[in-house]
């Protein structure tokens, strides 16, 4: 049995938030072993669309592949990549609809690196969502000094050729933005 994570985020809130459709390419940056967003929008982008798995631990990844090939879900396909390291994730510039960032930036000391490598995966008018913890002084998740500085981000969007489409609480313990890239 997986742990799918939804107990927290639920990703069909973020499906239409981000306007996922059938079709589309996608990509789940720091993906995780649960494969939380990965699994379910597989699902929804059907045969004709593409959904990348990232994620920079092999493990991970492996443990992804396996599940994505037990569900016959040939749409998902696993990437390694150092998402701090701009320009080495393999997939093709500009080809990306979508991208999820999902607790991932918390874990980061380059959060700006993570941001513009999707920035640089995404197509024109495409939309990055980001999700992070938001509340602190709890007894779980991480560290009150890892917390992303949501300010930090929007401004960092604005400069880098994004608008703010809608920022929102995600349960009890997040926040999030979706972010429209307009080049």
């Amino acid at each position: 049995m997986y742990h799918s994570g939804n107990q927290m985020i639920d990703p069909y809130v973020l499906f239409q938030k981000a306007q996922l459709q059938s079709g589309m390419h996608v990509a789940d940056f720091g993906c995780g072993q649960t494969g939380h967003i990965v699994f379910p929008a597989a699902k929804v982008l059907g045969e004709k669309g593409v959904m990348y798995a990232v994620d920079v631990l092999k493990s991970v990844l492996e443990i992804v592949g396996k599940r994505a090939s037990i569900n016959s879900l040939l749409n998902i396909h696993t990437v390694w990549s150092d998402l701090e390291r701009i320009g080495k994730t393999a997939i093709p510039e500009k080809s990306l609809d979508l991208a999820f960032v999902i607790n991932t930036l918390v874990q980061s000391d380059n959060r700006h690196a993570i941001l513009e490598e999707a920035r640089r995966l995404l197509k024109d008018k495409a939309r990055l969502v980001i999700v992070d913890w938001s509340k602190k002084g709890l007894t779980f998740g991480p560290q009150d000094n890892r917390f992303v500085d949501f300010l930090d981000i929007k401004r960092w969007s604005q400069m880098h050729g994004f608008v703010v489409q809608e920022e929102f609480d995600m349960g009890r313990f997040h926040k999030g933005l979706v972010l429209y890239k307009h080049d």
